[in-house]
């Protein structure tokens, strides 16, 4: 295993920075085709969130595996290397699983103990899958980290140490009042009907708005969405993209979560509503909430300085976060990790000698089988039962001769520095190396 990762987050990056960096989804599928057509690495996944983008791959050198990650993460961002580099982090082997490993269970989190990222973690192996650049290790590496997360949230109390954006954003806006008791009765937009979006529709019905809008530009999907939303007093339906600038002089929060590469509302826009809200004598109770979740962001920046707003985003949250308690459940996921870490570096060396030792036993198998046709023509007058019993005598010889050397070989295989034992084998028992390589690859065999 030669696992590397080069990314940036909340923690290596200003917000500015982590804004153009973002990769759009429709160029994720193409990063990952040029990532394993490169010359260093054989498979590939990319994790891109609000508030990290980090591209995975399983490489044979490490030098030149960080200058071509870093380099497609420059192209395909759009940020020059010269410019990305110094925010750069880069993580090789274990220190790549434990990253991983830790952001699933919320440790990297901008808000710590959030479980929005494991969604966001299978979505990054769908997508490398679908493109299939997902290979053994990528698959292996992604399942395992989204049990470590399920572990982390169901054997400790990390949950308490902080929740999802959508809720540390509203108590943002909330200025210190419960959420419930702040939107109770108020109107409420979504903008968006992705995973995120989805939440935050789902968070604002729970906490008690009384009409709840969802503008996307798929209307369907925002019907299916607000269909699901219904009861207890609320009034939830939903209303395509381009009638959002009409509702939103009408609605108290508004929470914008989209893909798009522009931005969703502009200063302008905003006036235009706040001029709508102001009542006959330019009055008006309250400022207008805006929850911006959008990474590169959905709202315009300006919008902090109009008055009759309260903007929330990315920036302002990551600023938040870094007075949040920390919760003593943290040093037990801490402890999860460290724990799956060593188990998961143990299977992937012990996995490396399987090949070997099936290549060995089919070895084996074969000489048995030759030393058996080799009987049948030195005694042709055997019959049926003496050949099965004389074969299965050679068989439990050769089988327990080889027992307790493949067990031990597996258990040395994975302990640190055991990945020789695979080559030592090879090499006591003359092993056809594209024997072995037909093992590690029976796909290709079959092709």
């Amino acid at each position: 295993m030669s696992l590397l990762v080069v990314g940036l987050s909340h923690r290596s990056a200003p917000v500015s920075v982590l804004e153009r960096a973002s990769l759009a989804p429709e160029v994720r599928g193409k990063l990952l085709q040029d990532a394993v057509g490169a010359e260093p690495a054989s498979e590939a996944a990319v994790l891109s969130t609000c508030n990290r983008t980090e591209l995975y791959a399983d490489v044979d050198k490490f030098h030149a595996g960080v200058a071509e990650l870093s380099s497609l993460l420059a192209r395909y961002s759009g940020v020059g290397l010269e410019e990305l580099t110094p925010y750069l982090y880069v993580h090789y082997e274990d220190r790549a699983v434990h990253h991983l490993f830790s952001v699933a269970c919320g440790l990297d989190s901008m808000v710590v103990g959030e479980g929005q990222i494991l969604g966001q973690i299978k979505d990054a192996l769908a997508v490398a899958q679908d493109q299939h650049t997902a290979g053994r290790l990528m698959n292996d590496l992604f399942q395992q980290a989204l049990r470590v997360g399920k572990r982390a949230h169901s054997e400790t109390g990390i949950d308490r140490a902080g929740q999802s954006l959508v809720t540390f954003g509203l108590e943002q806006l909330a200025g210190g009042r419960p959420v419930a008791e702040w939107v109770r009765g108020r109107r409420a937009l979504v903008i968006g009907a992705g995973s995120m979006s989805s939440l935050a529709a789902t968070v604002l019905a729970r906490a008690g708005v009384t009409e709840l809008v969802i503008a996307n530009r798929t209307l369907e999907r925002a019907r299916r969405l607000a269909a699901g939303l219904h009861g207890g007093g609320l009034t939830a339906r939903a209303v395509p993209a381009h009638e959002m600038p009409a509702e939103l002089p009408h609605a108290d929060v508004a929470v914008s979560c989209t893909g798009a590469t522009g931005l969703v509302l502009t200063a302008g826009d905003l006036s235009t509503a706040l001029a709508a809200r102001a009542g006959s004598d330019g009055s008006r109770e309250e400022p207008l909430a805006l929850l911006d979740l959008a990474m590169p962001r959905d709202i315009d920046a300006a919008a902090h300085r109009l008055e009759g707003v309260r903007l929330v985003d990315i920036e302002s949250l990551a600023e938040a976060s870094a007075d949040a308690p920390m919760a003593a459940d943290v040093d037990k996921v801490r402890g999860i990790v460290a724990d799956e870490v060593a188990a998961f570096g143990a299977a992937q060396r012990a996995a490396t000698i399987t090949p070997t030792v099936v290549a060995l036993r089919a070895m084996a198998a074969d000489v048995v089988s030759a030393e058996m046709a080799r009987l049948d023509g030195r005694l042709p007058g055997l019959d049926a039962k003496q050949r099965a019993e004389i074969t299965q005598t050679v068989r439990r010889v050769v089988d327990k001769l080889l027992h307790a050397p493949t067990v031990r070989v597996k258990q040395l295989a994975g302990e640190p520095g055991g990945a020789g034992y695979a080559d030592a084998l090879r090499e006591l028992f003359d092993l056809d190396p594209q024997t072995v390589a037909a093992v590690s690859n029976p796909e290709q065999e079959r092709q």
